[in-house]
């Protein structure tokens, strides 16, 4: 199943059920007007939007066409929005690159940050920033979105509350990051909001390609037109989705809306390309000594795509362009 929220005047949208080819959608108000309802309801929800879907794809019901660009994130705002760092591929080059190692707490304890939620941008929403010296770039990555989650719940319990699964991008600024770390307080300014795929899926939607809890896929990048990545999501993720769940429960509930992201999705394998610029940078460093590739300037665009075997779009894609903000 897929589904979207349309920008409405309401803060929060209107959710609505999207075909599989993405061309067709049907606002469901007999069964939630948001998203965030349904997931609060997601027992009694879900069956009749599965209904609802299948309809849409064989037919048997009016639609609209459906438009990417009119689409919000899938939770405009969300109750929380916690990002982890799956790929030690990724941390480990950024730790390489100025000279440290990568500790071994990190290959059985994820790291992880919670970001600011209370505006999350759409797949066409630019990248809105006031200065190209703040370090400008983009993070590909791929997000779940929960129910309810009991306090210390196991791995194993974790993964039947992956309810939805997105694409994100997490955009930082990287030159503002390296100051707030050294408070020891985490991050705030280096973390501007984030922007998510035009639809967020159901796991059954993703076949084989949904894996104990790894979305086995390439993640394509393109920045400016041009292929920038295409790593595999699922080839290198040290800390699959239910361990990530059961880290972020560790010491609290999580609420039905709940948004845990993958981190960057990195391989191993470098001819796959990169997911954000940074590591292309700390890798240039580490292999010639010097950073080449720049941050991304105004009017600059990103691309973040996930395409099944067959190559058809999965999500639809992310699509930002980086704009001044005054």
């Amino acid at each position: 199943m897929k589904l979207a929220t349309l920008k409405t005047a309401d803060r929060d949208g209107s959710v609505v059920v999207v075909n599989r080819e993405l061309t067709k959608a049907k606002f469901v108000p007999d069964i939630a007007l948001t998203l965030q309802e349904a997931l609060d309801n997601w027992a009694g929800a879900e069956p009749r939007l599965q209904q609802a879907y299948q309809a849409l794809n064989e037919g048997e019901m009016d639609f609209f066409p459906f438009d990417a660009c009119q689409a919000a994130a899938p939770l405009p705002r969300a109750y929380q929005w916690l990002d982890g760092s799956a790929y030690l591929s990724h941390v480990e080059r950024v730790r390489k690159a100025r000279g440290a190692d990568l500790p071994k707490s990190l290959l059985n304890d994820p790291l992880m940050y919670q970001g600011a939620s209370d505006i999350m941008l759409g797949a066409c929403d630019p990248i809105e920033t006031v200065s190209e010296d703040w370090g400008i770039d983009f993070e590909a990555e791929v997000g779940v979105i929960t129910d309810d989650v009991e306090l210390g719940i196991s791995c194993g319990d974790a993964a039947s509350h992956i309810k939805l699964i997105v694409l994100i991008n997490d955009v930082s600024l990287r030159r503002l990051i390296p100051d707030e770390l050294a408070k020891g307080f985490g991050f705030l300014h280096g973390k501007p909001a984030s922007a998510f795929s035009p639809v967020a899926v159901t796991p059954d939607e993703l076949g084989a390609a949904w894996n104990l809890s790894r979305l086995h896929l390439p993640l394509t990048v393109h920045w400016n037109g041009k292929l920038f990545g295409h790593a595999n999501a699922g080839t290198d993720m040290q800390f699959n989705f239910a361990r990530l769940i059961a880290h972020a429960a560790k010491t609290r509930k999580l609420s039905a809306g709940t948004i845990i992201g993958s981190g960057t999705v990195s391989n191993y394998d470098s001819t796959t390309g990169y997911s954000c610029i940074v590591e292309k940078r700390v890798v240039e460093i580490v292999e010639t000594g010097k950073a080449v590739t720049g941050f991304m300037h105004f009017g600059d665009q990103v691309r973040i795509e996930m395409l099944d075997e067959q190559g058809h779009s999965v999500f639809g894609a992310i699509e930002q362009e980086v704009r001044q903000c005054r």
